[in-house]
């Protein structure tokens, strides 16, 4: 084996920059000598280098495990609040499809917060004028700057706040205060009839919790910062109203607006044929479908447009509706507000933060995942970096 190698072939085997290099071999990391045959030329340790090859090495095996550990689907974090098995959605070991049947969003709230049968009393809220969405934001954002932090607080306080969170949440979607049932609160702002008010239970009740999705680990890990349940739904929030996320009802209602335009079976043509995807179908956790979908839709009759882009989609493509879908069948069902699938959802998934959140933050651990740098190598100036970007 060659002892000493050329700075070509040092610069080919660990990818570097020469000006690197040059910084390895300051720092003693390669040891290098003048090349006998050429003075101007230097030769660098082979075992120096492979020492190197075998650390870099090391480390991008170490930053794909990173990267792949928190890239969609993957499991990060132990938890025992929720999880997806068996093509169905499990709330503490309890089927939530079984659940949607009987219990109120409260209930649920108790069993995801592992807090027992506490009552807790509704608050006298002062809500803000506005839209509903802004509401929202608006109020949770005053309680994170009023709240104090979770860490170091017994678990009987943090039931109440996080009642009262849940209250203040809905009295902003509703408005105001109000009396009674989560559910029944949303249906009379919304002048909805005892069975409107059924099925925005229902709604409720599967939204709850999916597991570790994009809101909930915000959540998360803000809670691992210590800060206030009302951070951490702010956080889970802000992270829902993205278009991918809890704004996904949007673009079902886009294309539901297409198909009432063009019919079902154009609309679906169309989108297939640009190679566009089509929102609120097929779910990769449910290949067999979406159980939430199943249940909500069979406690309704959704309007007969609604059921037949849902048939033409499965026709053409065998995906089934996930439960933007159903949301979206269910606002459309209920003449409820534009934005009403995205309240539901933020009213619902906000007890799946609080207990994650406090889940989290009995862990004490803080949720620092590492950065892949791609960038500029370390110490290049601005003529490198000026250089690199016009190749």
């Amino acid at each position: 084996m060659t002892s000493w190698l050329t700075a070509e072939t040092v610069l080919a085997r660990l990818q570097l920059k020469p000006q690197t290099l040059y910084a390895y071999v300051s720092r003693g990391r390669i040891e290098a000598r003048p090349d006998e045959s050429d003075a101007r030329r230097s030769l660098y340790r082979a075992s120096d280098v492979a020492k190197l090859e075998r650390r870099k090495a090391r480390g991008r095996r170490q930053a794909a495990v990173a990267e792949d550990a928190i890239a969609w689907g993957e499991p990060v974090l132990a938890s025992s609040i929720t999880t997806i098995a068996r093509g169905k959605l499990w709330y503490r070991g309890q089927d939530a499809e079984a659940l949607a049947g009987t219990v109120r969003l409260e209930d649920v709230a108790r069993l995801l917060w592992a807090c027992g049968q506490e009552r807790f009393p509704a608050q006298d809220n002062r809500i803000a004028p506005g839209r509903a969405h802004d509401r929202m934001f608006q109020a949770l954002a005053w309680r994170a700057a009023t709240s104090p932090a979770i860490r170091g607080r017994r678990p009987e306080a943090l039931y109440f706040e996080a009642a009262a969170l849940l209250d203040l949440l809905v009295d902003a979607v509703a408005g105001g205060p109000g009396q009674g049932p989560i559910h029944d609160r949303l249906a009379r702002a919304w002048g909805c009839d005892a069975a409107g008010a059924d099925l925005i239970r229902c709604a409720l009740v599967l939204l709850a919790d999916h597991e570790l999705n994009a809101s909930t680990f915000a959540a998360r890990v803000t809670a691992s910062t210590g800060a206030s349940l009302a951070a951490c739904a702010l956080a889970g929030l802000a992270a829902l109203s993205g278009p991918l996320h809890g704004g996904m009802s949007h673009r079902v209602q886009v294309l539901v607006d297409e198909a009432r335009r063009l019919g079902p079976d154009a609309a679906v043509a169309a989108r297939l044929a640009m190679g566009a995807n089509l929102p609120g179908f097929g779910h990769p956790l449910y290949p067999e479908g979406d159980p939430r979908a199943r249940r909500l839709l069979g406690a309704m009759q959704p309007h007969p447009d609604l059921a037949a882009l849902e048939t033409a989609v499965r026709l053409a493509t065998g995906e089934k509706a996930n439960i933007d879908f159903a949301l979206t069948a269910l606002t459309d069902l209920l003449h409820l507000p534009a934005d009403a699938a995205f309240q539901i959802f933020a009213v619902a998934r906000c007890t799946g933060w609080i207990a994650h959140a406090m889940e989290q933050s009995r862990t004490g651990a803080l949720i620092r995942p590492r950065a892949r740098y791609v960038g500029p190598a370390p110490g290049s100036t601005m003529s490198d970096i000026d250089r690199q970007g016009g190749e």
